[in-house]
């Protein structure tokens, strides 16, 4: 059976629509996006996903479907749709992500993984193909501009390279969260980054010292960063 919202009333929530013929699979998976702020329901089957009323704003579809190849599904779902498409699928290997993303993907995930890291690569996708217009960020003395991608501490402006601004935008969008070195490496770099992981220290230290502000970007060891409270 799918997994549906109710439709009595309307929700500015991002609409999320889960592709999947396992039933358990798909509950797990919409509850959490329910319990995450989504508007979430579940379709078993490619032909569903195709017809699916209101049009999602996130897809995230598995590849073994029963009636049609999950790969077809996404080709079709981007020529008709502007929705994010996310595979989640136990298909790791290299020609499926391959044949997913040419087809249209915005991104591919192995079974299994964690609920947090499926909705930091929702968030991802939802900035890429829903921006928002850019507003100043302000936190204590720190301003980010993302129109003009400049940052000032104190009304003095800190000269950022482009990597540098993109670690501080990511920072301050969710002033106090924890961000992790993945989602940031994932962010700034590559959503498939396979990189080293020291190139984000390199332009954290720098981030830093341009800013020079004591405390304002804050390692929390094991876990990530965050700007640190001032004053």
């Amino acid at each position: 059976m799918a997994q549906r919202t109710d439709p009595g009333e309307a929700s500015d929530a991002p609409r999320a629509l889960v592709v999947e013929d396992d039933p358990g699979i798909a509950y797990s998976l919409v509850q959490g996006l329910r319990r995450a702020g989504y508007e979430a329901q579940a379709v078993e089957t490619g032909h569903e996903a195709l017809a699916a009323v209101p049009p999602p704003d996130v897809v995230l579809l598995d590849l073994g479907l029963p009636d049609v190849d999950g790969v077809e599904v996404c080709r079709r779902l981007r020529r008709q749709s502007g929705a994010a498409i996310i595979v989640v699928t136990a298909r790791g290997e290299e020609r499926d992500r391959v044949g997913a993303l040419d087809e249209g993907a915005d991104d591919y995930l192995v079974k299994p993984f964690g609920l947090a890291e499926l909705l930091a690569r929702i968030r991802a996708v939802l900035r890429r193909s829903r921006p928002s217009k850019p507003e100043l960020l302000r936190y204590g003395p720190l301003t980010v501009d993302p129109r003009t991608r400049r940052a000032t501490v104190n009304g003095l402006e800190a000269p950022l390279t482009p990597k540098e601004f993109d670690i501080l935008h990511c920072l301050i969008t969710d002033p106090g969260r924890v961000v992790s070195r993945q989602e940031i490496l994932e962010r700034v770099w590559d959503p498939h980054w396979y990189g080293p992981t020291k190139i984000l220290d390199v332009h954290i230290a720098a981030l830093r010292r341009k800013l020079g502000t004591p405390g304002l970007v804050e390692t929390v060891y094991g876990r990530g960063f965050r700007l640190g409270r001032i004053g």
